[in-house]
């Protein structure tokens, strides 16, 4: 992988354009090449978990291999320095000079965080890489983390993810009626809109609260790390699609005072380092996914059923809802949300013509 590595950073100067929205950079030189930093980088994943896990690991060796050693960054897995929960705090207060987690844990600090992990029936991956990167969105998320002394940067994506596993079958939208099912972010207000009990949990809580009937169901991601926990041991009924996350984003944030400190070349570093985790876990999501359905319908005789479309219909009309509610009761999130909105409206018009299309054209038979 050091070819990829050197490739990469080759290309650095060309992603100086990351800089939108970019925090004030310590240009200072002078022997401060020689400096080396010792960082920790907290998560909200169990150590080394596939996919959301392995991406700060990932990050970690990238960052050790470009700086030739003078930055090293420890990864903590969820529980190990701090809890899974806490991770935005830890970086904030500067416990931690790193963090890997999803915005919409940090709702009740500011609750337009929640709009850069995903929105119901929103944007997918590439329609959200797009917003950050090119159309405002990165300088929004900053803007919302500024008060923190927090930097956030894109840090991963798991693709459109699953609706999630449940102990009995969906047939019509009154069957969330009382439903305890572990969900976070603004779909656990959509859920709440339609009767459900939605629960927060950690990754690492999620089996065994669905084993006991703590809760009755649950989504996490997709099949790859759904197998990995071992889910389908739980529940028998695996639905589709993730109309709750169509691409769930995840962070890298980085305590303000402590990218400051570092030297230019440093902080380029950590951008181009977060930016090709950020590529790098799709791809892997995309490639395992694959691999762990076949294995949840060959192997395990999961059943994996589509929601109904009523019960589609039912969630998109509670979703319309919710964020107008939200956007009323936050000045903050109806800013985001607008700049979301709008961007969302025309990317979506260009995908009918290209995107869309070409999947219909795809599967015709």
């Amino acid at each position: 992988m050091k070819w990829f590595y050197s490739a990469f950073w080759a290309g650095a100067a060309a992603l100086t354009l990351l800089g939108c929205g970019k925090e004030p950079t310590n240009t200072d030189q002078s022997g401060a090449k020689q400096q080396h930093f010792e960082w920790k980088l907290v998560t909200s994943w169990p150590k080394n978990f596939p996919g959301l896990g392995r991406g700060p690991e990932t990050f970690a060796k990238m960052v050790d291999e470009m700086s030739g050693g003078r930055l090293k960054v420890k990864v903590y897995g969820a529980g190990e320095l701090v809890p899974g929960f806490e991770v935005f705090d830890a970086v904030s207060s500067g416990t931690a000079q790193m963090g890997h987690a999803g915005s919409y844990y940090w709702k009740g600090k500011a609750p337009a965080a929640q709009i850069f992990t995903a929105i119901p029936f929103g944007m997918n991956v590439t329609e959200t890489n797009s917003w950050l990167h090119y159309g405002g969105g990165l300088a929004l998320w900053r803007e919302v983390y500024k008060p923190f002394g927090v930097i956030p940067f894109a840090g991963g994506n798991t693709g459109v993810q699953m609706a999630g596993w449940f102990k009995k079958e969906i047939h019509s939208i009154d069957d969330f009626t009382g439903l305890k099912i572990r969900m976070p972010g603004l779909g656990a207000e959509v859920l709440k809109k339609v009767g459900a009990i939605p629960v927060a949990l950690t990754g690492g809580e999620i089996f065994t609260a669905l084993q006991t009937g703590a809760i009755d169901a649950t989504e996490w991601v997709g099949p790859y790390n759904d197998l990995a926990f071992g889910l389908h041991k739980a529940a028998d009924y695996y639905y589709y699609s993730g109309w709750h996350e169509p691409g769930a984003m995840l962070e890298f944030t980085v305590n303000e005072q402590a990218f400051n400190s570092l030297p230019a070349d440093l902080q380029s570093i950590v951008e181009v380092a977060t930016r090709a985790v950020n590529q790098d876990m799709l791809d892997e999501y995309t490639a395992r996914n694959n691999e762990a359905m076949a294995a949840l319908r060959d192997k395990h005789g999961i059943k994996v059923l589509p929601l109904p479309e009523d019960v589609m219909l039912a969630l998109r009309a509670a979703s319309l809802d919710v964020l107008q509610e939200q956007a009323a009761q936050d000045a903050q999130f109806a800013k985001v949300y607008a700049s979301y909105a709008k961007f969302q409206q025309q990317v979506s018009a260009y995908h009918e013509l290209s995107e869309m299309e070409y999947y219909k054209n795809r599967q015709a038979k």
